[in-house]
């Protein structure tokens, strides 16, 4: 699959998934386009790519939305949102009760974002502003009516507390609560960016994943796979050896940055997503262990 490219979902006639080319690697941004009654698209990419989100849903012969759904309000998935909006005045903005207002001004998120993922900063565009007419919040249960199918909203919030998975007849739209699929091994890879990742609250959302008991994970980066509950029990694992791996080196180097450092040096994502987003995913994750540590998120650190 290639940047523009669109896929249907197997078994899914009215389900879709576009790749926005995001960061310049291929599959890494995965927007979900519902053709319904009342058409849906769920995540919004980063905004830079947007064109290949409008050029998709032209392509499918959606001429209006009713809905725009971002899982959660980390700018790789909420960072079109405004633009989108604008596109389809018609359209409503639903999100995490707790992203509301970051969507309506995202002067913190712009902040908060330019701190965490630093040179990679440049792949991004300054998000619009979601009018605040246009825009309700979610809270976990609440239901989603696109005619002839119903999202429900499941609170997520151990990759970040404004998180939901969406799910609707055995499919389940993983957020980033599934950790990051790379399509190319058929593996989970963690994702644990600063400054609210949470593993005992990472652990418990793929836990609640598995009780949906469904037929397709459709996650945001690298598109769908046919459910397997080994591969997220496997994630579960990745995550507590991951912090684990993390805890033993910060106990080692003298400083976080040294420990940055030791994994960045040792990563394999740069095999898999090339050295400049390997470097940064690895930097950006490691980061987050650390806050976490620092504020007593994982079990059995005293600090904080």
């Amino acid at each position: 699959m290639a940047p523009g490219d669109i896929e249907s979902v197997s078994d899914e006639p009215d389900l879709y998934y576009v790749d926005t080319g995001m960061y310049d690697v291929a599959g890494y941004g995965a927007v979900y386009i519902l053709d319904t009654e009342q058409p849906a698209v769920i995540d919004t990419g980063i905004g830079t790519n947007r064109d290949r989100i409008l050029d998709a849903l032209d392509e499918l012969g959606v001429d209006s939305l009713s809905y725009i759904l971002p899982t959660h309000v980390h700018l790789d998935h909420a960072g079109g949102a405004g633009f989108l909006a604008d596109a389809f005045p018609d359209a409503e903005v639903l999100v995490h009760d707790r992203g509301v207002d970051h969507l309506v001004d995202p002067a913190r998120l712009i902040e908060g974002t330019k701190a965490a993922v630093g040179d990679m900063w440049s792949y991004y565009t300054e998000p619009k502003p979601v009018p605040e007419a246009r825009i309700d919040g979610l809270a976990d249960g609440d239901e989603i009516d696109l005619g002839d199918r119903t999202l429900t909203a499941h609170a997520a919030p151990g990759h970040a507390p404004h998180q939901h998975v969406f799910a609707s007849d055995g499919v389940v739209f993983t957020a980033d609560a599934a950790g990051i699929y790379v399509d190319a091994r058929d593996e989970i890879r963690v994702t644990s960016p600063p400054p609210q990742f949470d593993v005992q609250a990472c652990l418990d959302d793929v836990s609640m994943i598995q009780s949906l008991d469904p037929d397709t994970l459709c996650f945001a980066h690298f598109g769908p796979r046919e459910y397997d509950a080994a591969l997220l029990d496997g994630y579960k694992r990745g995550l507590i050896e991951w912090v684990e791996a993390i805890r033993q080196q910060r106990d080692r180097y003298a400083d976080d940055e040294a420990v940055i450092d030791h994994f960045v040096t040792n990563t394999e994502l740069t095999e898999i997503w090339g050295t400049e987003k390997g470097w940064a995913e690895t930097r950006l994750n490691v980061r987050g262990v650390l806050t976490a540590l620092d504020r007593g998120r994982i079990d059995g650190d005293s600090s904080g």
